[in-house]
């Protein structure tokens, strides 16, 4: 075999097993992360995206079939997206390479000679396992499937691994509105952020919202749940408005809970009666120094329409982008910076879980919860009735020192 039908045959496995691949960005592999929209794929449109630092080209096939590759053609490199999509493979636009969309398996080299021994269906592209779900094209970025995979059974995340996230609905009928925003920081500053209950009345000072006057002391109970931590069900705060309506009007109380589940999700879900809201928040990681929040949330409020909701969930989106944009300008300097208790407690959990996740992985022991023994968390916060725009974050370096002040 020649030393170029090795490139294109081992070139990705040999990417695979770099050290330090896995880890030197900071991100955590073997996951399902939302990719793109599913209205931004229609007919036989190719997208792309990326994620974790790997460019992605996505499409649906004629069967209404959801897919993602790696986009770039193993030959010499040219992403696939600039090529043609029939419906079934997607044509390279070099040499017109074509590729099984559902595996990503080479299925004709047009430039093959009678003479030439390369076996075709031994090349793929790189293939991601996919799946779509309330609106969004997850992706299961499996370290692993970094490499061509060589099993055209393969098409999906294997057996014991979850299903792509889904939101939970409590009633047949309901609305549900989606909403977006790139922020210029490494995924775990996002993530902290979107735990952070702090800033918001520093950040989030509108004439539909509380002023920095509204802080107060609120105690909170915390337990430990698979990959992450949970604020255990509660009443939200008497002196919000928008909850006492809710209440008013269901004729009973109201509770919320809060989940944080690695790697990057965070849910809500409030009740009063028979009425409901649920929310998710996603912290996607793009590239270290990119990250986006992907928002979907459902509910069956009748006192509150999409295009209201929408207009809130905007003015906060815009609010925490310019944020971060100012705060990059001061990253920029390398300072040192702090954690605090108790307000930054669930952002030294999430630190916690996330070493102690790899370090499971590497050596095939048992994931140790460093939230076994969660306990009540007194905090100064702005309440708020739906606060999933939480993103005032700290620093642009996953690897950053951090002054842990207890």
């Amino acid at each position: 075999m020649s030393e170029a039908v090795r490139t294109i045959l081992q070139g990705d496995d040999a990417a695979a097993k770099e050290p330090g691949r896995e880890t030197e960005a900071g991100f955590l592999w073997d996951f399902w992360y939302p990719a793109v929209r599913s209205r931004a794929i229609r007919g036989n449109k190719l997208v792309t995206a990326m994620l974790l630092e790997v460019p992605l080209v996505l499409g649906r096939t004629s069967e209404g079939r959801a897919f993602a590759m790696r986009d770039s053609c193993p030959h010499r490199g040219i992403p696939l997206s600039y090529g043609h999509f029939d419906g079934a493979t997607v044509e390279c636009s070099y040499h017109g390479w074509r590729f099984d969309a559902c595996t990503a398996r080479c299925v004709e080299i047009p430039s093959l000679s009678s003479q030439d021994k390369l076996k075709v269906d031994r090349v793929f592209a790189g293939h991601y396992p996919c799946e779509e779900r309330d609106g969004y094209v997850w992706v299961y970025m499996a370290s692993r499937d970094r490499r061509a995979v060589d099993d055209s059974t393969r098409t999906r995340a294997p057996e014991t691994g979850p299903d792509a996230p889904e939101l939970p609905v409590f009633s047949k009928k309901y609305k549900i509105t989606h909403l977006e925003c790139e922020l210029p920081s490494h995924v775990d500053q996002g993530i902290i952020g979107l735990m952070d209950p702090a800033h918001g009345p520093f950040v989030h000072q509108s004439w539909f919202w509380r002023s920095k006057h509204s802080i107060h002391e609120k105690q909170k109970q915390f337990e430990p749940i698979p990959y992450g931590f949970r604020m255990s069900p509660h009443s939200p705060s008497s002196n919000s408005a928008p909850y006492q309506l809710l209440k008013k009007i269901s004729g009973e109380g109201v509770t919320t809970t809060i989940d944080f589940v690695l790697p990057n999700i965070r849910l809500e879900e409030i009740h009063s009666g028979k009425m409901w809201f649920s929310s998710r928040a996603t912290v996607t990681p793009v590239r270290r120094d990119l990250c986006r929040i992907d928002f979907v949330a459902a509910w069956n409020l009748p006192f509150l329409p999409v295009f209201l909701f929408r207009m809130f969930g905007k003015t906060f989106l815009r609010q925490d982008q310019g944020t971060m944009i100012r705060q990059a300008e001061g990253l920029k300097h390398d300072p040192k910076l702090m954690l605090i208790d108790d307000a930054d407690r669930p952002a030294k959990w999430y630190f916690a879980l996330k070493a102690n996740l790899l370090e499971s992985r590497r050596t095939g022991a048992r994931m140790e919860h460093v939230c076994g023994h969660l306990s009540s968390i007194t905090e100064r916060i702005h309440a708020a009735l739906f606060p999933p725009f939480h993103c005032a974050v700290a620093r642009n370096s996953p690897h950053c020192p951090w002054i842990i002040c207890v």
